[in-house]
């Protein structure tokens, strides 16, 4: 039996390639009537609380934002936006090459797959249609469990829906969120993943001076996990 019974995964930025703002965010901000460099600032700074899921539904949420963004627009705008929304960050959303090969590499070993995410309301939406979906055994969503990365119950109820310990489980992340610290202390082994492109990756409170270990790309994974020797 492998050394790690599960390898836990962030989303954006690892399972994926880098995320940057595309222009179908230009068409949201126009429903809205609000500038896009309005609506691009508020939602920067906002991030964690949209993330936690504390404004409710999707709608709700860009009602809220509309309001710090001082705009008031009309029910159907909002839905229209969210809707926009959707569709503009799933364009952004691109999986690496590598991503299916490396979990399938790890499910051919018994080892057991899931995703921890720091998002909104998008990614639960569209995830199951991605080609991801049928290999992750769990996924942890922060906008639907009501916290964000790296607080410890993210990991731990992840664990607990795997039903692995957290020293069995290997966490691999591009360091948003604090998230590698988050995954260490939570007793897992965390392994950040510094790939090329995630040079302006749109990404917050990042990691900074990681000490731990380090891969260019999903395909070490596998072999990392190959190379530590089973427990005993």
């Amino acid at each position: 039996m492998p050394r790690y019974q599960a390898v836990l995964f962030d989303f954006f930025g690892t399972l994926t390639r880098r995320v940057q703002r595309g222009a179908a965010h230009h068409v949201t901000a126009e429903l809205l009537g609000c500038p896009v460099d309005t609506l691009t600032a508020v939602l920067d700074r906002t991030f964690y609380q949209r993330a936690s899921g504390r404004h409710g539904t999707a709608e709700a949420t860009l009602r809220w934002v509309c309001a710090q963004a001082g705009v008031q627009p009309s029910d159907d705008a909002v839905r229209a936006a969210v809707a926009s929304r959707h569709r503009a960050i799933r364009a952004d959303t691109r999986l690496r090459d590598e991503a299916v090969p490396a979990l399938a590499g790890l499910r051919h070993r018994g080892v057991r797959t899931g995703v921890i995410s720091d998002c909104t309301h998008e990614l639960p939406a569209f995830l199951p249609q991605l080609a991801v979906a049928p290999l992750l055994d769990v996924r942890i969503f922060s906008v639907q469990f009501g916290r964000c990365k790296p607080d410890p119950a993210l990991y731990l109820a992840a664990c607990c829906r795997l039903d692995v310990r957290p020293q069995d489980c290997l966490y691999v992340g591009d360091g948003g969120s604090q998230e590698l610290t988050g995954a260490r202390r939570a007793g897992m082994t965390a392994v950040r993943l510094a790939a090329p492109d995630l040079a302006g990756h749109l990404v917050f409170d990042a990691e900074q001076g990681w000490d731990g270990p380090v891969i260019g790309s999903l395909s070490e994974l596998v072999d990392l996990v190959d190379a530590v020797p089973a427990a005993r």
